[in-house]
């Protein structure tokens, strides 16, 4: 199987066996390992930010590491180091928790600015540096890290250069009534029920072969250009301080590409650039005094910028031309 409509269905039938709801942040974590991304999770305690990530992969059948982060951790408990073995006299290399498919970095912003940004090289290069030796990270490999918005004491913000790391950033939400119903009624019936109870649905090869075909997804020059609108009206506008970075527009690239192929289309659309906007962006852009003045969110700035930024039209009949025509 390596249709990427049919791997994440599968996925997404399997993780809701457990998980009730948040099905938006199932897709975001299957665009983010279709196309080498990482997510952040932000949300208060107990919403199921880390048990999201381990369904997730569980269901992939992806190697799974979580480091709770606090702040008495340091780098090297992160990446590894090298550990001098009395017994043969001479070092041995001792892998950290980074060397997985899936590393969850819990509660990321309780570790020092020191061991945070030991994950930065990992994340963009997928490699890691113990004194002087480059290692290379498994394949595929993926970053999610989660975060609570309301404690400050003890905690220490993501500097931007991190922040810009993550592709795409979910708030994961307090569940309506009614999901929180259906909730305790299956525990009620199965108080054993859980990460463990979810089975495989797809191979990390067949992963692999369904990131090929998202990265030859059709763009057309329309959607480009709507991409480069949208980023440059985030730096342009006055309630902004600091827009997107062009991370952010390759975030609108490959997402995009993945949404599309998730679901059903051999090609980018309009739609595809406008519903990830907020996740692509809400992490990037620091705010100006006028918005914070009037209290405005970033979430309510990224709504502004879309509506200030018009979508191109019949982009869908001509990538269907184009397409043909090849």
């Amino acid at each position: 199987m390596t249709d990427p409509e049919a791997i994440v269905d599968a996925v997404r039938e399997e993780v809701g066996t457990v998980l009730i709801g948040n099905e938006d942040v199932v897709e975001g974590l299957a665009i983010s390992m279709l196309t080498g991304g990482h997510v952040l999770l932000e949300g208060v305690p107990g919403v199921a930010k880390t048990t999201i990530a381990n369904l997730f992969a569980r269901t992939t059948g992806l190697d799974y590491q979580r480091i709770q982060m606090t702040p008495d951790v340091l780098p090297a408990d992160i990446t590894g180091t090298h550990i001098y073995r009395e017994n043969v006299g001479e070092f041995e290399l001792q892998r950290g928790p980074i060397f997985a498919n899936i590393v969850v970095a819990d509660e990321i912003n309780r570790a020092t600015p020191k061991t945070q940004s030991a994950l930065l090289e990992a994340m963009q290069e997928q490699t890691v540096t113990i004194e002087g030796d480059t290692l290379e990270l498994p394949r595929p490999f993926m970053v999610i890290a989660t975060q609570n918005p309301i404690e400050q004491e003890g905690t220490f913000e993501l500097p931007e250069a991190q922040r810009d790391r993550f592709q795409l950033k979910y708030i994961v939400d307090l569940p309506p009534r009614a999901e929180e119903t259906e909730l305790l009624r299956r525990f009620d019936s199965n108080p054993g029920l859980g990460p463990d109870s979810v089975e495989q649905t797809v191979s990390g090869d067949e992963l692999l072969d369904a990131r090929e075909t998202v990265s030859k997804i059709h763009v057309d020059e329309k959607i480009h250009e709507y991409i480069l609108d949208i980023v440059a009206e985030t730096r342009e506008t006055s309630v902004t301080a600091h827009g997107a970075s062009p991370r952010a527009s390759l975030a609108f690239l490959n997402a995009g590409k993945a949404r599309a192929a998730i679901h059903g289309r051999e090609y980018v659309i309009p739609d595809d650039i406008k519903s990830l906007a907020p996740n692509v962006l809400i992490h990037r852009l620091i705010l100006g005094t006028e918005a914070e003045l009037s209290g405005r969110s970033r979430r309510e700035v990224v709504e502004e910028i879309l509506e200030s930024v018009t979508p191109p039209r019949n982009v869908e009949s001509e990538s269907t031309v184009a397409d043909t025509s090849e």
